[in-house]
């Protein structure tokens, strides 16, 4: 019997990834946008089971996320390897207008510490990747403005200039590489470039982000062109597909060849449920291709990406399994929490209350671009359940604390314990859409203690609170959920869950106690 793996290796808000092989190990890294910390960095034996070990950008000194838009900041980064150093190269964009800045960090573990950022002048452009060359010279690639200018919206061009890795700064003369395969295309980005059998090989990703995402690919026998596109051109899309196939947007892509000689692509796509609504974002998927006449060819009689598909010829290496109940034991977060933007003031504790995450309750609020009392975890299923345990006495009508399910500062649902106006205790849900809110319900409650669970049936979401958590009562059943998709919240990032506390513009020294926290998938029965 063959055995089979499951698409997407990496589900939820997984974006841009890009891996590379040392020996037997794989490191695997993705994009985060607006969250810390920044870049996570996963670890596979078998390109399958993949396990995080760290994060890249953990450190405030190196992400000033400060006033950061959502789905700005951190974009699609690139790790290479290379003799006995690890380098990670990154975009932050720093606002919605404002400058697109380039850097690298390099390790000597990939688990960890990385360097402090090394800035990089005159580097145009986003999504940028670096080569080393055989004789030793790193290159760095990125997308800009064709120095002709642009003959349609959003037309870009692959670009490439030598990095002096003493220096660490760009030096010598550019090189116009390449406008990709499909002059009609838009947004030619994410360059990769590789050598291999003689030829380099550079992939990039156009047509965007959406349903018209795709990958191509051109070759050259001289590093600075001119480069041939190859004629099966875009080599991997699913746009033909519909928009109603199980994975939409497959793009952005980077290649790996493992140490038997098989090659995989690691690529993003989505799986769109109840309509064109993506609130898992975008993934990261795995595919295999073969090299026929110099090109590739991507899973060979199908040219898809399937959400089954053969194991690769790698021993299985499965990984511990992830808790789903987080009881706050450890001296430190579990690498599946982030925060939004880089947290300012530890408004966080494991350590003031034994086994329990303390939020402390901040003036800012999760509905603007802040750094609010915040600490979720992406949204990883159609259907899943995620509850948790708060002890919690607000002092003041401006007093919350409680469950969020967060698109952005515009498209949220908040579920909150608060006061009244005549001030007696009671939790509520509060849909925010589009910056406008609507409290959708609220009922009595007398305990401090509470249990707040979601449940979540493709786009159908439900919300329960209990004073123990054998009894559990319906607050609001069925609202729909596509709100939390960037189909209609825009931008780049998936759904996340976590726990929050504010003051809501007022200095409190009150906080929220998390006894624990619970994520898990559903059956779809």
């Amino acid at each position: 019997m063959t055995l089979l793996y499951q698409n997407p290796i990496l589900p939820g808000f997984y974006p841009d990834p890009s891996i590379c092989r040392v020996g037997d190990d794989y490191y695997l890294i993705t994009s985060t946008f607006e969250y810390f910390p920044g870049i996570p960095i996963f670890h596979s034996k078998d390109l399958v089971n993949w396990q995080q070990i760290g994060h890249v950008l953990d450190r405030a000194s190196q992400l000033n996320l400060d006033g950061t838009p959502g789905s700005k900041g951190i974009y699609a980064p690139t790790i290479r390897y290379h003799n006995g150093t690890y380098y990670v190269i990154t975009t932050f964009v720093v606002s919605k207008t404002g400058a697109r800045r380039n850097f690298f960090v390099t390790a000597s573990n990939p688990a960890g510490p990385w360097s402090e950022p090394y800035w990089l002048e005159n580097a145009q452009g986003i999504d940028p990747s670096l080569f080393f060359d055989e004789d030793g010279r790193a290159y760095y690639t990125g997308n800009r403005v064709p120095p002709s200018g642009q003959m349609y919206p959003k037309h870009m061009e692959i670009w490439m200039q030598e990095l002096d890795l003493e220096k660490k700064q760009l030096v010598g003369p550019t090189y116009s590489l390449w406008e990709g395969a499909l002059k009609n295309a838009h947004a030619q980005e994410a360059p990769h470039l590789y050598k291999i059998k003689g030829f380099y090989y550079l992939i990039i990703a156009e047509g965007g982000t959406g349903f018209t995402h795709s990958v191509t690919i051109a070759r050259s026998k001289s590093l600075t062109g001119p480069y041939e596109g190859c004629k099966m051109n875009p080599v991997l899309t699913h746009r033909h597909l519909g928009r109603n196939h199980d994975i939409t947007s497959i793009g952005h892509a980077d290649i790996v060849e493992t140490q038997h000689g098989e090659w995989w692509m690691v690529c993003l796509g989505s799986r769109p449920y109840g309509g064109e609504y993506r609130n898992l974002g975008r993934e990261t998927f795995l595919v295999p291709f073969v090299w026929e006449e110099g090109w590739p060819v991507v899973n060979p009689g199908k040219g898809v990406v399937e959400p089954r598909m053969p194991f690769p010829n790698l021993r299985v290496n499965e990984i511990p399994t992830v808790l789903t109940r987080d009881h706050f034991n450890a001296e430190v977060l579990d690498m599946q929490w982030n925060t939004i933007r880089t947290p300012r003031k530890d408004f966080w504790s494991l350590t003031e209350r034994e086994s329990h995450l303390r939020l402390k309750l901040k003036p800012e609020r999760i509905m603007d671009e802040v750094n609010p009392s915040f600490v979720g975890r992406r949204q990883q299923h159609k259907n899943f359940s995620a509850c948790l345990a708060m002890e919690f006495t607000p002092r003041s009508v401006r007093e919350v604390g409680g469950l969020v399910l967060l698109q952005n500062n515009d498209f949220q649902f908040r579920m909150e314990m608060t006061l009244s106006r005549d001030g007696n205790s009671i939790v509520r849900l509060v849909e925010r859409n589009g910056g406008l809110e609507c409290t959708l319900v609220e009922m009595p409650i007398r305990e401090a203690k509470l249990y707040f669970k979601v449940e979540a049936k493709g786009q159908d979401y439900s919300f329960f609170y209990g004073e123990n958590e054998d009894e559990w009562k319906a607050l609001y059943l069925n609202t729909d959920g596509r709100i939390l998709s960037s189909d209609v919240a825009g931008g780049f990032v998936g759904a996340y869950i976590g726990m929050y506390a504010s003051s809501n513009g007022i200095v409190s020294d009150n906080y929220a106690d998390f006894d624990w926290f619970e994520y898990k998938e559903l059956n779809e029965s």
